[in-house]
């Protein structure tokens, strides 16, 4: 047994230790130079890719240098793709995006283009899984704790079930669900639920069947989208009238994604009944772009070295015609961009429509800062997602017996009692400040500080001081139920500049 080793620890964590720490070595190379290991990356799919339709389309035979790139692949969104992925769907063509045929289509909704079917090719399935791997290693690396590996672990995920997608029959599903099928083997016989109860549709009924095989269990690990996570463990509670560290005594480590977790922080943990580690990532259907690999310093780390070749656009130049377009040795600290990506799965000049920020470049670390285009800005404010979820946090830290669960803002720009127009906060609340105008003034108050635009807009009479309406606890569940979209990897807009969901949650 190695030193300091406790002798309880089963082969799982014992066996973590020391490929925690050969990652860790691997990955020190490319977090050293990134932008040279970027830019290799950039070669390298160019040149598998010249063949293809789109690399012939695109001259991918002369590109040598970044520039080269920069002057032949345009940014493109969804829509732009669109004709080239048909080529697949529609008609079974092979050597479109990427050499061969796609091992998955991830299928997503996308708010213009209906169904998107975003291609996984057999060299980027690694970046997905391994990258999941190794996000759990850099704890283990950290910490020394792996002793969660040797206990149940759960992915509350959407289902495994996959369909098959044109003449060619790609399979097709959601990317957590195939993502199952890559689960490997040393932790399947720990893992929860079961492929049965992955495999159901249904939230509600999937949620009760995943309780029925977990609340009796020895649960160490438990990983979702935080607002999911939430509802199985409030379902958890009503059953049982315990906290969830008296349900599961083992559990010792949270993982999410998709969401900002600060919001969600105070009531997941007051729920839990004490603050767990946690890990966050950044899995997106057309890649794994980071994962936090320390409890002690801030951000996620880029993967430098996974199949993709990162760009960013500052975020104030991205809708025009001609934005600068920067690699990962060329950007600041502390600014907004625009994500866009190109990979090995055939994804090119692709913007998958997140901001993101910099906070270190020792290594390269990120924040993601809202959506593209999730923003308010009726009258020129330009108020982001990173802004009203800070405003938020602010309030709820001065406010410490206030609980919510889910919040969105968008503007109302003619009242009906009218007056001036305003931002309107709908925030479902579990539990509600005593003065429900002292809190808005606490919120408002902190996003005029955050955003010198809105302040001037409040200060000249433009606009008066937002106004929250308060709804039930589960208003947004119901929402997101009402359109079919409970559960899973599903996430409510933090903010909109229209009012298409604050006109439906508002009755």
């Amino acid at each position: 047994m190695p030193f300091g080793l406790p002798k309880y620890m089963a082969i799982r964590s014992l066996l973590s230790i020391p490929l925690a720490s050969y990652i860790h070595l691997q990955n020190q190379a490319w977090m050293r130079r990134p932008a040279d290991f970027q830019l290799k990356i950039m070669q390298a799919i160019t040149k598998k890719a010249k063949d293809t339709v789109f690399g012939k389309d695109h001259d991918f035979a002369s590109i040598k240098t970044y520039e080269d790139f920069k002057n032949s692949v345009p940014i493109r969104d969804y829509e732009a793709l669109k004709p080239y992925v048909e080529q697949i769907t529609k008609e079974g063509k092979s050597d479109v995006l990427w050499p061969g045929l796609p091992a998955y289509f991830a299928k997503t909704s996308g708010t213009t283009s209906g169904t998107k079917y975003i291609p996984i090719s057999h060299d980027s399935i690694p970046n997905h899984i391994n990258s999941a791997r190794n996000a759990l290693l850099a704890y283990v690396h950290e910490t020394g704790n792996g002793r969660f590996l040797d206990k149940n672990l759960i992915f509350l995920s959407g289902s495994p079930v996959l369909d098959k997608t044109g003449p060619a029959e790609v399979l097709t599903g959601r990317l957590s669900g195939m993502v199952n099928h890559h689960v490997p083997a040393y932790l399947r016989s720990n893992q929860k639920p079961s492929y049965e109860t992955n495999c159901i549709e249904d939230w509600e009924e999937k949620l009760e069947k995943v309780i029925n095989e977990t609340i009796d269990a020895p649960m160490s690990l438990i990983s979702g989208i935080p607002p999911w996570v939430q509802m199985y463990f409030d379902r958890i509670v009503e059953r049982t009238g315990k906290p969830i560290k008296e349900v599961f005594p083992d559990f010792s480590l949270f993982v999410y994604g998709g969401v900002n977790f600060e919001p969600y922080r105070k009531k997941l943990f007051d729920t839990i009944g004490k603050v767990i580690p946690s890990i966050e990532t950044y899995p997106a259907s057309e890649g794994f772009i980071a994962y936090q690999d320390s409890q002690i310093e801030p951000g996620l780390l880029l993967l430098a070295n996974s199949g993709i070749f990162f760009e960013f656009i500052p975020a104030e130049e991205f809708f025009d015609e001609n934005p600068t377009r920067l690699h990962i040795g060329e950007i600041e600290l502390n600014k907004n961009y625009a994500l866009v990506i190109n990979s090995n799965a055939g994804l090119w000049g692709y913007s998958i429509g997140d901001t993101v920020k910099f906070v270190s470049n020792q290594p390269y670390r990120l924040v993601v800062t809202g959506r593209i285009k999730h923003f308010i800005s009726a009258f020129g404010e330009h108020v982001i997602g990173e802004e009203v979820e800070k405003a938020m946090q602010y309030a709820l830290s001065k406010f410490p017996e206030v609980s919510i669960s889910e919040f969105t803002v968008a503007p109302q720009v003619t009242p009906s009692e009218g007056g001036l127009p305003y931002h309107e906060w709908l925030i479902a609340f579990e539990r509600m400040p005593e003065e429900l105008e002292k809190f808005a003034l606490c919120v408002d108050s902190r996003l005029r500080q955050l955003n010198s635009y809105y302040d001037d807009l409040i200060t000249g009479n433009i606009l008066r001081i937002l106004k929250i309406k308060a709804l039930e606890a589960d208003a947004f569940q119901q929402y997101m139920k009402s359109i079919g979209k409970l559960g899973g990897q599903n996430k409510v807009p933090r903010l909109s500049n229209d009012r298409k969901i604050a006109d439906v949650l508002s009755h």
